[in-house]
C-alpha cells in the first residue's frame, strides 16, 4: 500500500477513472503510482511509459490476472 507522510500534498479525487485497469504493457494514462489488481504489487511509472508487460510480472497460477489500476496520481492527472 502507498505510504505518505505530508498528507497537505495529497488531495482525494473521486474520479472513477480511479477504478479503471490497464492490461499489462498498456500506455499509463497518468504519472503516478499503479497498483496489480491480482498481487498488490506497486510500481511508479511516468505519464505514456508502457506498464509492466505479462513477461515482467508473474503471478503464482493461483492469483487473479494482471492489471493495474491508479492509486495515485499526479495533479494533471485524472
Amino acid at each position: 500500500m502507498a505510504n505518505y507522510k505530508h498528507a497537505g500534498f495529497l488531495h482525494i479525487n473521486d474520479s472513477n477513472d480511479f477504478d479503471l485497469q490497464w492490461n499489462p504493457g498498456a500506455k499509463a494514462p497518468y504519472a503516478g503510482i499503479y497498483r496489480c489488481t491480482g498481487c498488490g504489487h506497486e510500481i511508479g511509472i511516468a505519464h505514456g511509459h508502457e506498464l509492466p508487460p505479462q513477461n515482467h510480472h508473474q503471478h503464482p497460477t493461483s492469483a487473479a490476472r494482471i492489471a493495474w489500476q491508479p492509486v495515485v496520481v499526479t495533479a494533471n492527472g485524472a
